[in-house]
Order: C-alpha cells, then sequence, then structure tokens
C-alpha cells in the first residue's frame, strides 16, 4: 500500500515539474522580449519577469524535481525488479536527460536574472520543446514499457520531434505576418 502511495506523490511532483518547466521558459521568452522594449517598459517588465522567475523557480520548480527523484529512487528500492526491465534503462536515461535540461534551464534563469541575454525568445521557443519531447518519450516508455519495438519508438519519436519543429516554424511565420 505504501508503493502507491509515494507513486500517487511521485506522479503529482511529475506533473508540478513539469508545468514549473513549462512555464519557466515562457517566461524566459516574455523577460528576452522585454530587454527589447523602451524604457521605462523595459524595466518594469524585466523586473516583473525575474521576480516571477524566482517564484516559480524556487517555489515550485527546484522543489518538484526534487521530491520527483526523492520519490522516483524509493520507488526503486521497493521495488528493485524494475531495474531488470529493459525499457527502464532507456526511461531512466530520459529522465537523465531531463535533469540536465533542468541544470541548463537554471543557467538561462541566471543569467536572465542577472540582466544578460543569451538566446533569442526563438531560440527559447525551441528550447522549451525539448521538455515536451522528454515528456512524451517518457510517458510512452512507462506505458508501454517493453510492448513497442524500439524500431517503432524511435521511429515515433523522431516524427514527433519534426512535427514539433514545423510547428514552431508555422507559429514564427504566423507571428511574422502580424507584426
Amino acid at each position: 500500500m505504501e508503493y502507491l502511495y509515494i507513486k500517487s506523490l511521485h506522479i503529482i511532483f511529475i506533473v508540478t515539474w513539469f508545468a514549473g518547466l513549462f512555464y519557466i521558459v515562457r517566461l524566459f521568452v516574455y523577460h528576452t522580449e522585454a530587454f527589447d522594449r523602451p524604457e521605462p517598459e523595459k524595466s518594469i517588465l524585466t523586473g516583473q519577469f525575474a521576480l516571477m522567475s524566482k517564484r516559480l523557480w524556487f517555489g515550485i520548480t527546484w522543489p518538484s524535481a526534487i521530491l520527483t527523484l526523492i520519490m522516483g529512487t524509493t520507488l526503486i528500492v521497493l521495488q528493485p525488479e524494475y531495474l531488470k526491465m529493459p525499457f527502464m534503462h532507456i526511461k531512466l536515461s530520459f529522465v537523465l536527460l531531463l535533469y540536465v535540461y533542468h541544470f541548463l534551464c537554471h543557467r538561462i534563469y541566471t543569467s536572465l536574472q542577472a540582466g544578460k541575454q543569451k538566446y533569442s525568445s526563438q531560440q527559447l521557443r525551441v528550447w522549451n520543446e525539448i521538455a515536451t519531447f522528454l515528456l512524451v518519450a517518457i510517458v510512452f516508455l512507462v506505458v508501454v514499457k517493453n510492448q513497442m519495438s524500439w524500431l517503432w519508438g524511435s521511429i515515433g519519436l523522431i516524427i514527433f520531434a519534426v512535427l514539433l519543429m514545423l510547428a514552431i516554424r508555422i507559429y514564427k511565420r504566423l507571428r511574422a505576418r502580424k507584426s
């Protein structure tokens, strides 16, 4: 029974972690675009986005990432036979990539908090889709486990990534027309 409670908490913290990751990068986009505004609008917006980012990052995203790791590790300790399953090794590889993504987001956060803009808003929009890609990969691995062939799974992920990039390009063109 305790396994199910921990699994439930793990899922809840995954959801809040992803919510934080999705929203923080959107805030990065808006923060970056605010640098191009004239004063005093620039100062007001960058200050507001810095505050919003700080609250989200340290109030939701980081705690959720840490609690996800704690709950996930506890699940593996309680059910170590999962480590014998091939899908789990691939899933954990994607999870590792997700933590790398999280740490790279932290670098972007730190840079923007210091008033330094390293990436364009378009680059950050593409960056935002990496979390979507990782979410899809992890969820499919957890749900279908060993039932899906690696070939079809890989092809599906590649097609999904291509569709995400096409959607970003279409959005960029539509946005350019409006401007």
